[in-house]
């Protein structure tokens, strides 16, 4: 195994955490949507399907690194908020948590000299970043619509959030677009986690595009 049982252990735990941060996304996405806030739900649908993605990397990560997946018991989601607000803050909270707990993991692995991991989690740090920012100026434009969540749902849709940008892309990200993959970046085909293709690959792609 390419790196200790402790971090493994640690890396099944965060599996469950990226999970119940997933089903909470769906469950906000529900309310907005039962609220007729079609871009506000959007928005969360798309953040419940990057955490799924997230689960998904460290899932292949533990199955790669020679580590048995072991996911554990899931909380029910909160499903019921007094305001938008709640929502929005229950969400930037939520994500404030999981880069705490990113941080521990590079401090676990550090600990136990475990580069192979610590290369694995940075990008785990940079998503985060973006995540936590992305969130940050959702719960402002909520705060600044006050009771007028139509005004913020129009905004959305008409601007998105401005200082949300995918590393891959160096695009701003509205809730009306998902992240997309550029035409350097394959799937993975096991766990749908994309990885940049390799130099070899990309011959052959050419060669193949060339042949046609």
């Amino acid at each position: 195994m390419l790196t200790s049982q402790k971090v493994i252990d640690a890396i099944n735990e965060q599996i469950g955490y990226e999970f119940s941060a997933e089903l909470q996304y769906y469950a906000i996405a529900a309310h907005f949507a039962a609220e007729a806030l079609p871009q506000l739900s959007q928005h969360f649908f798309q953040q419940a399907e990057e955490e799924k993605g997230h689960a998904l990397r460290f899932i292949k990560y533990v199955v790669d690194a020679g580590g048995r997946v072991v996911i554990p018991a899931i909380d029910a989601p909160k499903s019921k908020f007094k305001t938008p607000k709640d929502a929005v803050k229950l969400s930037l909270d939520q994500e404030i948590h999981v880069t705490q707990q990113i941080n521990g993991l590079v401090a676990l692995a550090r600990k136990q000299d475990d580069y192979i991991t610590i290369n694995f989690l940075q990008w785990f740090l940079t998503e985060q970043l973006e995540e936590v920012s992305s969130m940050d100026n959702l719960l402002k434009i909520v705060e600044r619509a006050g009771t007028d969540l139509l005004q913020a749902d129009e905004y959305l849709a008409r601007v998105g959030l401005r200082s949300s940008f995918d590393s891959r892309t160096s695009q701003r990200i509205t809730p009306g677009s998902l992240r997309t993959s550029p035409s350097h970046w394959r799937t993975g085909l096991a766990f749908n986690v994309q990885r940049p293709i390799s130099n070899s690959e990309d011959r052959t792609h050419r060669k193949r595009l060339t042949m046609r």
